[in-house]
């Protein structure tokens, strides 16, 4: 198939790459010359804007829009859906909220655009290993995409989850638990680190991935991070948010659903931008290893 891919950057780059290595033609456009550039070098096509992009494209068209969640991402949406018409389909891959996902999906289908919004999940690791797809939006629509989806994700891996809205939804409570799993592993460690006993945190990582009931691919993460520094002497323990938690707490208060867990965690990472532990070190190592996250110099 033929796709458009808004937006190269670490998961942008990736999906377009895994889509290549499965035969499909992807027309890449983004900001970044050099980005753009990477991707024709990898047997992709580059586009020098939105129109560019679509233009690229044999009706009916596919255009996937992989953009930090916010303003950007808005006017990439508002771009497209002038450009592109009846029969083509829309797709947001971003971590955007599920609620600007069904706004924009009714501003689409008033034109004839089929949208679909798709959580992914994978990280850095998502060219090699696939991406964990989550969709919501118009059943025909993913049907149409689906060869796609099936050469991005494991075998199993991909998922037609509800109408509009429900895939960013999906996502957005599915990164609220990763938020509590990895500060469950910071807190842990720290009491392995700073205990009464003096014990490797990094042997008892590769230990507990072996038949463990905590073992994951989290602590996979953890374990290849303590391997490279013991310590995360490299690290400071400044931890970022990038929405998505604050979105699945509010969406609990709005519910009256409790989720002390992932509160908490939340609260962490806003903590760790006024004090410095060891947990808050190890949640940044996990950030930088599963998604190639920006991380500070200690």
């Amino acid at each position: 198939m033929d796709i458009a891919m808004i937006g190269l950057g670490r998961m942008g780059a990736g999906l377009s790459r895994r889509l290549l290595r499965a035969g499909h033609r992807v027309v890449g456009f983004d900001v970044s010359e050099a980005a753009r550039d990477a991707l024709v070098a990898d047997g992709g096509a580059g586009a020098v804007g939105l129109e560019d992009a679509v233009a690229a494209l044999t009706p009916p068209r596919t255009v996937w829009v992989m953009l930090p969640a916010g303003e950007i991402t808005e006017t990439a949406i508002a771009g497209l859906t002038r450009l592109l018409g009846e029969g083509d389909i829309l797709i947001e891959g971003g971590n955007t909220h599920f609620r600007d996902s069904q706004r924009r999906a009714s501003a689409a289908g008033a034109t004839g655009i089929r949208y679909l919004d798709i959580g992914v999940s994978g990280g850095i690791w998502g060219l090699e290993e696939g991406f964990c797809l989550m969709a919501g939006g118009d059943a025909a629509a993913f049907a149409i995409v689906e060869p796609l989806l099936a050469a991005l994700a494991p075998p199993t891996g991909y998922a037609h989850v509800g109408p509009s809205g429900a895939g960013h939804y999906t996502k957005m409570v599915h990164n609220g638990i990763e938020y509590a799993l990895m500060q469950a592993y910071a807190e842990g460690f720290e009491l392995l680190h700073d205990g009464p006993f003096q014990l490797d945190p990094h042997q008892l990582a590769a230990l507990w991935n072996q038949g463990s009931v905590v073992r994951s691919w989290l602590l996979e993460l953890a374990e290849r991070a303590l391997a490279a520094d013991g310590e995360l002497s490299g690290l400071a323990a400044y931890v970022e948010d990038s929405g998505e938690g604050r979105w699945t707490v509010a969406q609990a208060i709005s519910s009256g659903i409790p989720v002390p867990t992932i509160a908490a965690a939340l609260f962490a990472r806003f903590s760790s931008r006024q004090d410095s532990s060891y947990a808050l070190r190890l949640l940044a190592a996990l950030r930088r290893e599963f998604g190639g996250h920006a991380v500070r110099p200690g």
